[in-house]
């Protein structure tokens, strides 16, 4: 099997760490919320043996990449300057970009703004979408007893507080509960009742299961690796994505 190594560099004014495997095209992955480098680590061995030089960053705020401290350095503008730096810096020559969850706004939008850059485009989870005239944080619903989880991650510090109170239990109910393993039908955030809805009183956890067993793709090992990386990154970063719906 390839191995995989690891390294950091200066890209668009941020410390840039990847992890890389393979030789030939390049192929940049990018993660999403709450995730790292890791989540790629299975298509980094497969892309390498397939042919392509892939590599999979921890995006702004993650990791052991760069987290800067204000908000509105996390547009759609700096996720692509990274991006479009970290290929410029690593091939020559055009790359394909991935995106998952979070990343695929990042994955279509490089390929939008920057087709001398990015010869492909793939998306996972998230369709492309236009620009409206109506601001997104606007349009989410809320009601007097709950409110869409990603207004909640609006107020600096309070779904940081919640999610770093057992970095752990956070992963491993966020895994589980976003996967299409947990029944449907239940006291899940994804509840087909009322997707993505979180009571006032409670928090974003409450609406999330710890599963009695770890389902067969996820191991104990996986949870300790984005638990500590989320024991010591902290949530900000990512959260801080979210943050910036209505400016991009």
């Amino acid at each position: 099997m390839v191995e995989i190594a690891h390294r950091t560099i200066e890209a668009n004014g941020l410390r840039i760490h990847f992890a890389e495997a393979g030789e030939g095209p390049l192929m940049l992955m990018c993660h999403g919320f709450p995730e790292s480098w890791y989540s790629w680590r299975h298509q980094l061995h497969a892309l390498a043996e397939a042919g392509y030089h892939a590599v999979a960053p921890d995006m702004r705020g993650y990791g052991q990449t760069d987290r800067p401290d204000a908000i509105e350095q996390y547009t759609v503008f700096h996720l692509v300057g990274d991006m479009v730096a970290l290929a410029a810096a690593l091939s020559p020559d055009k790359a394909v970009i991935v995106g998952h969850d979070w990343g695929a706004p990042v994955a279509w939008h490089a390929a939008l703004f920057r087709p001398d850059r990015f010869r492909g485009v793939i998306g996972l989870s998230v369709p492309f979408r236009p620009g409206g005239s109506r601001r997104p944080t606007r349009a989410m619903p809320e009601t007097d007893d709950s409110l869409f989880y990603q207004l909640y991650f609006q107020t600096l510090g309070v779904a940081e507080a919640e999610l770093e109170r057992d970095p752990r239990d956070t992963i491993r109910r966020i895994l589980y509960s976003a996967s299409g393993d947990p029944p449907r039908r239940s006291e899940l955030w994804t509840d087909d009742r009322a997707p993505g809805m979180i009571p006032r009183s409670g928090g974003f956890l409450t609406r999330t299961k710890d599963p009695e067993r770890l389902p067969s793709w996820l191991t104990e090992a996986d949870i300790d690796f984005y638990a500590g990386e989320f024991a010591r990154a902290r949530f900000r970063g990512g959260l801080n994505w979210y943050r910036n719906i209505d400016r991009n």
